[in-house]
C-alpha cells in the first residue's frame, strides 16, 4: 500500500467532501491510490445552510456529516489537522492540531507526505480591515461562527423573558450579496418563531433588519429584475434596504458609513466580501489574484507547481481571456469535483490531463421558507414556491453525492418528519 500514488485533499467543504468521496469509490476502492482527506474540524455541514444554522430556523446536529465516520464508508482516509505550511520540493505539507482535556491543552505538529496535492481550502470574510468589524461584527464562514450567532441572538430573547422587560431588537447584515440576502430573509421567520413558541418580549414588530449594501443595488451578481423582485420581497417582509451605503466604521452600539450617517445595531453580520484563508495567501512561490486565490491552468493545476491542483473558491480559473474568473460559486466546486475525478485517472494511467469546462446551471437565492428567486442558464428567471423547490433540490443533489442516492432519499424523509415534529426554531 505504501506504493500507493497518494492524493492528498486539504479541506473538506463542499467541494472537497465530494471529491473525496467519488475518488474514494473509484480509484481507491480498487487500489489505484491512496486517497486522505484533511481538515481542522471532526464534521462537514454544506456552507450554503450556514444562514439557516445562524437564524435558528435549522438544527445543525442533524444535518452534519462526521469526516471518519464517512470515510470508513467510502474508502479514503481522513487526517484532522489544521494546514500549516507547504514543503513543495519534499512533498510534504504541514499539520496541527490542537487537543484540549480536562487537565491539558497542547498543539501537536506533524507532516504529511503527498504525490497529489489538491488544495480546496474555500474562503473566508473580508472585512478590509474596517475599524470595529472583528470587534464588534460576526462572520458567516463556518459551522462555529454561525453556531455563536445564534446563540448570541438567542440568548437575547431568553435575557429580555427572563427579566420581564418589553424590549426591541436591531440587526444589520452588511453586504447584499447572496449570503446578506438569505439571512436577512431567514430572521423574519426566526423573530416570528420565538414570538411563537413563547419568547414574547421581543415583540416581532420591535425588530428591525437592516440590509447594507455598498453598491447601487442588491445581489450585484444576478441580473436586475430579479435583483429588483428580491428587493420588493424583502420590503414586503419589512426589510430595511440601504443601497449606496459604504460602511466606515463599526462599534459596539451602531454602524456607521462614510456619509456621516449611522444606524443603530445591537447585532452586526459581516457578510460583504471574500478572500482566501491566510494559508493560501501566505504561500509562496504562487501567483495570485487580488482575493489570494491561486492562479490555475484549465487543468485546475497551479501555475507553480504540476503536482499541486487548486479547485473551489481559494483558485482563480480563466477558462476564456475575455472572460472574468470564475465566481466563488458552490456549483463551481461541485462540477470542478468531478472533473478532478477524470483528471486524477488520467493522472495515474500517464494520459494527458483534461481541460475543465464550466457549464453554468444559474444562480438561487433563497427568501426563506417557501420562497426564493433566481435565474437559470442565464435566461429563465425563477421565483417563488418553484425557485424554492429548486433551491433544496441543490442540497438533495450534494448529498446524493457524498452518500448515494439511496441514502440521501431516506435523509429526505427523515427531514420532511422531523420537520414536521420539531419546533421550527432552534430554542437551546
Amino acid at each position: 500500500m505504501s506504493n500507493l500514488h497518494h492524493i492528498v485533499i486539504v479541506g473538506g467543504g463542499a467541494g472537497g467532501l465530494e471529491l473525496a468521496t467519488q475518488l474514494g469509490d473509484t480509484i481507491g476502492k480498487s487500489s489505484k491510490a491512496k486517497i486522505t482527506l484533511v481538515d481542522q474540524k471532526l464534521t462537514h455541514i454544506w456552507k450554503p445552510l450556514l444562514h439557516e444554522i445562524a437564524a435558528g430556523t435549522m438544527n445543525p446536529n442533524d444535518e452534519e456529516t462526521n469526516y471518519y465516520a464517512h470515510s470508513a464508508k467510502h474508502h479514503y482516509e481522513f487526517v484532522l489537522g489544521r494546514f500549516e505550511k507547504l514543503d513543495r520540493e519534499q512533498k510534504i505539507i504541514s499539520l496541527s492540531k490542537t487537543q484540549s482535556t480536562k487537565y491539558d491543552s497542547s498543539t501537536d505538529s506533524y507532516t504529511l507526505s503527498y504525490d497529489t496535492l489538491i488544495l480546496a481550502v474555500g474562503s473566508v470574510s473580508n472585512d478590509f480591515n474596517t475599524p470595529g468589524v472583528k470587534d464588534y461584527c460576526h462572520y458567516l464562514d463556518s459551522r462555529k461562527q454561525a453556531d455563536i450567532f445564534q446563540q448570541d441572538l438567542l440568548h437575547l430573547y431568553l435575557d429580555a423573558q427572563n427579566k420581564n422587560i418589553d424590549r426591541d431588537l436591531k440587526i444589520a447584515v452588511i453586504g447584499a450579496g447572496a449570503t446578506g440576502v438569505e439571512l436577512s430573509a431567514e430572521l423574519v421567520e426566526a423573530k416570528q418563531n420565538f414570538y411563537k413558541y413563547g419568547l414574547n418580549k421581543i415583540n416581532p414588530q420591535n425588530v428591525q433588519i437592516t440590509l447594507i449594501e455598498g453598491a447601487d443595488r442588491i445581489l450585484p451578481a444576478l441580473n436586475e429584475k430579479i435583483a429588483a423582485h428580491a428587493n420588493q420581497q424583502l420590503q414586503r417582509m419589512k426589510i430595511e434596504v440601504l443601497t449606496a451605503k459604504r460602511v466606515e466604521k463599526v462599534d459596539a452600539d451602531k454602524v456607521w458609513f462614510t456619509d456621516g450617517t449611522s444606524i443603530d445595531a445591537q447585532l452586526k453580520v459581516w457578510a460583504a466580501g471574500i478572500q482566501t484563508p491566510s494559508v493560501i495567501a501566505n504561500l509562496e512561490g504562487f501567483n495570485q489574484d487580488r482575493m489570494g486565490r491561486l492562479d490555475v491552468y484549465a487543468t485546475l493545476q497551479t501555475k507553480a507547481d504540476p503536482s499541486i491542483f487548486a479547485f473551489g473558491d481559494c483558485a482563480c480559473c480563466i477558462l476564456d481571456a475575455r472572460e472574468p474568473p470564475l465566481g466563488p460559486r458552490a456549483q463551481v466546486a461541485s462540477q470542478q469535483a468531478a472533473f478532478l475525478v477524470e483528471a486524477m485517472s488520467a493522472r495515474l494511467s500517464g494520459r494527458q490531463q483534461p481541460m475543465f469546462q464550466f457549464s453554468d446551471k444559474g444562480s438561487l437565492v433563497s427568501l426563506s421558507k417557501n420562497k426564493a428567486v433566481g435565474e437559470l442558464m442565464g435566461q429563465v428567471n425563477v421565483q417563488g414556491f418553484i425557485a424554492k423547490s429548486m433551491y433544496v433540490s441543490l442540497y438533495r443533489i450534494h448529498q446524493a453525492t457524498i452518500y448515494g442516492y439511496a441514502h440521501a432519499g431516506l435523509l429526505t424523509a427523515k427531514d420532511f418528519v422531523t420537520r414536521k415534529i420539531s419546533p421550527r426554531i432552534k430554542l437551546h
